[in-house]
């Protein structure tokens, strides 16, 4: 098998639960995710499978979310697992949050979690928590394209806001510093990821569904869909030279960078263009 999978992650399962499920299912070791989803967390989930592995780096990491965050409380985790470690009394109303989201648009610097994979000196962040032990968090630049308001309830003290986002932004740290700025606290209660990339919420098939080698088969992407790079048809004499790792001319091109080689209708390799010179770097057959 060759291919990416949109899949829908429930909640309760971690990233690497899936990709086990699928291991278990297709008998294939070569399967891997494009970026973490929480347990509690659910939605998007591009999954490469065999020699697609080697092409996530080449992927779009733009995301989009849907993420609930509730005012009132903040939490050792900035999420709903996590243990109460403030509580507030002021309400906030939806013209407040709706003003306070603006500061967030753009490019921020933001702090990741202290219950984050984020590594500092070789350890990760949530180890040296669990520990109960300090470490210093290095502020780290996210861009988010677009983050508005889709309901707020008053009573409950509730928003829903989505967020799109470049990859490394943690929404958990949203959750918390839009409570901090409004005085009120915040922590995400539900997270749902709408997109990964091209990968889209209403595309993706859950997980539950994926039974059968078949099942996964017929589920499977090309990933000439999904890569967002120039393609360029190679012929029979540029194939040879692929497949030898060598490099050859091609002025048809018109922009330096990566591109996708295609050959019978099926990617061959990813290479370089640097005026008029394609340097292999990553063969597929």
């Amino acid at each position: 098998m060759f291919g990416f999978l949109n899949v829908y992650k429930p909640k309760g399962m971690t990233s690497h639960d899936v990709v086990a499920k699928l291991r278990r299912v297709t008998k294939i070791r070569q399967i891997g995710h494009t970026g973490t989803l929480d347990p509690f967390a659910e939605g998007v989930l591009p999954i490469c499978i065999g020699k697609a592995t080697r092409l996530i780096e080449y992927l779009n990491d733009d995301k989009e979310y849907l993420a609930t965050i509730q005012f009132g409380s903040n939490t050792d985790t900035y999420d709903l697992d996590g243990e109460v470690t403030a509580t507030f009394d002021k309400k906030v109303t939806q013209k407040e949050v709706i003003e306070m989201l603006k500061i967030f648009e753009g490019e921020i610097s933001q702090l990741p979690p202290i219950y984050s994979a984020i590594k500092v000196n070789g350890k990760k962040l949530y180890d040296y928590a669990r520990e109960g032990k300090d470490v210093e968090i290095q502020p780290r630049q996210v861009f988010i394209s677009k983050i508005e308001l889709k309901s707020f309830d008053d009573v409950a003290q509730k928003a829903e806001i989505l967020v799109a986002c470049s990859k490394g932004t943690y929404i958990r740290s949203i959750a918390y510093d839009l409570g901090q700025k409004l005085n009120c606290g915040g922590h995400l209660i539900k997270l749902i990821r709408t997109k990964a990339g091209k990968f889209l919420v209403k595309n993706s098939i859950g997980l539950e569904k994926l039974e059968t080698p078949e099942i996964v088969r017929e589920n499977l992407i090309n990933p000439t869909d999904m890569l967002e790079l120039p393609k360029l048809k190679i012929t029979d004499e540029e194939y040879k030279k692929v497949l030898q790792g060598q490099y050859f001319y091609n002025n048809s091109i018109e922009s330096n960078g990566f591109l996708i080689l295609i050959y019978n209708n099926s990617i061959s390799a990813i290479a370089e263009h640097e005026n008029g010179k394609v340097k292999v770097k990553k063969v597929f057959g």
